[in-house]
């Protein structure tokens, strides 16, 4: 999509901010019922500087062209897991290679951190009931406490980030953003309505169509990041590969929220 001047709409939403997180999940954020073998909701943040994301998008641009001759193809974690959809080209076994060669590139070789919160739904359920908090509310605090840390940490005197987030209905939107803007007027457990509003944080919502390249880097993380919480013992290269982007300090993953 573009406007009247030509600008992509994924640059469109990156000019007003100086970092830009961009959020998506793993896992279905209800409480009513629960998958026994997926028992987790994982919302995973990427944040990134405007030159890194620039270059992040055209590398992945690059990757989607290579494959299938154009751009406009959205990575979707389950689809290509799955071999679903555009993704079946995956059953080509050189294919396959080539993209999870120039995908574990990019995951590795670009600047951005990592900051994600994971809710253990049925260890959740058992503290605090099933009419409790939104998990996805609550993940979203999570991360915007965990981004306030880390831009304090980095000394930035002037700080504008803008929080992207794939839509998921009207209804679903309304109420997450109301919950946003309490935050920003009451502050967190941890950090000040004033320290937040510090921030200059905004949110923003986008549609799966829009072909945003932060929110599709997002889903292939979220991923590999939920299932770490859900087993943390067992293999998870992609884990591995992605484990030194997540914020830290003095050995500790402050950027990994696990609850409860």
């Amino acid at each position: 999509m573009a406007n009247n001047w030509g600008i992509s709409r994924e640059v469109e939403l990156l000019v007003e901010a100086r970092d830009t997180n961009f959020m998506d999940e793993s896992g279905d954020h209800g409480l009513t019922t629960i998958s026994p073998d997926f028992p987790v909701f994982l919302l995973c943040g990427v944040l990134m500087e405007q030159t890194a994301y620039e270059r992040m998008r055209l590398e992945m641009n690059v990757l989607k062209s290579a494959i299938w001759g154009k751009k406009e193809v959205i990575f979707h974690s389950r689809d290509i897991r799955k071999c679903e959809k555009e993704f079946t080209v995956l059953f080509d076994l050189g294919v396959k290679k080539t993209f999870y060669t120039g995908i574990n590139q990019l995951i590795a070789g670009q600047e951005y951190t990592i900051l994600a919160s994971g809710i253990r739904k049925d260890q959740y359920i058992r503290k605090y009931g099933k009419l409790s908090n939104d998990v996805y509310e609550l993940s979203l605090s999570f991360i915007i406490e965990r981004a306030v840390f880390f831009l304090d940490s980095k000394g930035k005197a002037e700080k504008r980030v803008n929080i992207i987030i794939e839509k998921r209905g009207k209804r679903e939107d309304k109420r997450l953003e109301e919950h946003f803007q309490r935050l920003l007027s009451r502050g967190t457990n941890f950090v000040s309505a004033e320290r937040l509003r510090n921030c200059g944080l905004t949110i923003r919502f986008v549609g799966k169509q829009e072909n945003i390249n932060g929110l599709q880097l997002a889903d292939l993380i979220a991923y590999p990041i939920a299932r770490y919480v859900l087993n943390s013992e067992r293999a998870n290269p992609a884990f591995d590969a992605l484990a030194p982007k997540i914020y830290s300090k003095g050995g500790k993953r402050y950027g990994l929220k696990v609850f409860p």
